[in-house]
Formats: structure tokens, C-alpha cells, sequence
């Protein structure tokens, strides 16, 4: 079996059929069971119990959009869109102590609802004519009043990967990151670009190595906006390094050990691990066992 990554496992019923069903949309809005998932800006406020807080949607702000998460158990359940926050709200370094801390379900369910929100306060104006947009198909679209242009939330594609050569992979850390932190390099798929072509020319680019047999391991939705980590381990052909400034501080090649005590969080450790809800960690994992 394959591993199982950060904000995967989400048990909600998306239930598209509701989305452009105006009288059932209503009668989810009007079902007492109805509940609002409680956040602070865009950041998870887990309950007593630890888990994602939701409140009766009776309680949401008039001036606020809607947006249909999906169906729990049949329980319809909803997120606020806070228009006035849209130039506030930023990702904190805590939100990753609480996901950590959050069952499975929870996170991926945090993770979508986090990730549509924040594509709305992105996308307040047209694309094509510059005109404001209003919220429709339950809020999993916009459309523009002027030119009605249509919009849909998106996902950009992103590489992560680790480089294989003689027993060894390849790590890198940005100036970012905190100290002794390493984790796999990534880089965004462009246009016109396989998987394998994106992570032959990002390992290439940021570390001077050339990669040939790729393999697809897992992947995994980011929400921080909205990205899918394309998981992958390919094979380079040496290890000799040439670093883009630009883009790492660091690099260096980790063997099993230095990566099983790395990801024990012993004392030794030669690096600190990227932590257990990042693809990196499961990629790290994966590798392992493989």
C-alpha cells in the first residue's frame, strides 16, 4: 500500500449534485442540522475534543457568502467567505503544530475548505475584463457580471522529489527554512511539460544533476494556496552538485541511516526532517520502505 500523506483521508460527501441545484442548495441552508466550520481568518480553531470547531450556520454573518463544503453523514456543512479579511490573511508558523495535531479527516477537510477560500479572495475581479465577480455554484465558482465569464477554483501542479544515486538521495534547504532543516526539492510543472519532463529540468536547474528513469510515488493537495505535490524519486546519473543560488543555500546526499535518525528526531541527526503533514516526510518514509 501506498503511504498515506498530510490533508488526504477527508470523509465528506462533496456533493456536487447541490451545487447547481438552487431548491436543494436552500433546503441545506434551512436544515437545523446545518453547521459552519469555525476558523480564525483562514487558520483551523480545533474544540475541546481536537478536532475542526463548527457552529450552527444560524450563527453566520448576513454579510457573508456561503460556501458548501459538503455533506457529513448528511449534514450539510458550510465556510464562511469574509470579504473584508481578504487583505489579512496570512499563514502562520503555529497552523502547522495544530495540523499535526488534528485527525486526518480533519486536516483534509481544513486543508480543501482553506484552499477554496482563499482562491475567492484572489479572485474578487474578472480575469477577462477586469469587472467584479460574484460567488455561484455554491461557491465553487465565480462569475462576472459584466462579461459573465465564468471561473473555477484551481490547482497548480508542483513536483517534489527526491534524486537517487548509489544508495543516496538529495536534500536541499532554502535560506527560509530554520536551521538544519533540509527537505526534497520541488519546483511548479510549466506549461507544455510532463511530470518526468518537470522533475528532470527542476533537478537540473536547482541542483546540476541529470535525472533519467523517473517514478511517481504518491502525491498530495497542498492548501497553502492550492497546489498538488507530485510526489516522485528519480534516478541521476552522478552526484556532483551545482547549485542555483537563487533557489537553495544547501544541498546534500543522506544515506538509509541518516535519514532513519533523522526521522526518529535523534540527537545525532545529521538534518531536521520536514514534518510528518509535508510529501517530503512521506516521501522520506516511502523511500525507506521501499
Amino acid at each position: 500500500m501506498k503511504p498515506s500523506p498530510g490533508f488526504t483521508g477527508a470523509t465528506l460527501d462533496r456533493a456536487d449534485a447541490l451545487r447547481a441545484n438552487d431548491a436543494a442548495l436552500a433546503a441545506a441552508k434551512a436544515d437545523p442540522r446545518a453547521r459552519l466550520l469555525v476558523l480564525s481568518g483562514l487558520e483551523p480553531l480545533p474544540g475541546a475534543d481536537g478536532r475542526l470547531a463548527w457552529k450552527p450556520l444560524a450563527g453566520a454573518d448576513p454579510a457573508s457568502d456561503l460556501l458548501l463544503l459538503g455533506l457529513d453523514d448528511g449534514v450539510p456543512c458550510f465556510a464562511e467567505l469574509k470579504y473584508a479579511e481578504a487583505d489579512t490573511v496570512n499563514r502562520s508558523m503555529a497552523v502547522m503544530q495544530v495540523l499535526a495535531r488534528l485527525p486526518a479527516e480533519d486536516a483534509a477537510l481544513y486543508g480543501g475548505a482553506r484552499s477554496v477560500i482563499d482562491w475567492h479572495y484572489r479572485h474578487l475581479f474578472c480575469a477577462r475584463c477586469g469587472a467584479g465577480t460574484a460567488l455561484f455554484r455554491a461557491g465553487w465558482g465565480r462569475k462576472c457580471a459584466q462579461c459573465n465569464s465564468e471561473h473555477f477554483p484551481r490547482v497548480d501542479p508542483v513536483v517534489i522529489m527526491l534524486a537517487e544515486f548509489e544508495g543516496r538521495v538529495l536534500l536541499g534547504r532554502q535560506p527560509m527554512f530554520p536551521p538544519r532543516f533540509f527537505s526534497a526539492l520541488a519546483g511548479f510543472v510549466e506549461p507544455g511539460e510532463s511530470i518526468e519532463e518537470a522533475v528532470r529540468r527542476e533537478l537540473f536547474e536547482e541542483a546540476g544533476v541529470r535525472a533519467g528513469e523517473v517514478r511517481y510515488v504518491v502525491s498530495q493537495p497542498w492548501p497553502f494556496p492550492s497546489s498538488l505535490m507530485i510526489g516522485c524519486v528519480a534516478e541521476v546519473d552522478g552526484d556532483a552538485l551545482t547549485l542555483d543560488a537563487t533557489e537553495l543555500q544547501d544541498a546534500m546526499w543522506v544515506d538509509r541511516a541518516e535519514v532513519e535518525a533523522a526521522l526518529g528526531a535523534h540527537a545525532d541527526a545529521r538534518f531536521v526532517p520536514p514534518p510528518p503533514v509535508a510529501l517530503a516526510h512521506t516521501l522520506l518514509r516511502a523511500w525507506l520502505g521501499r
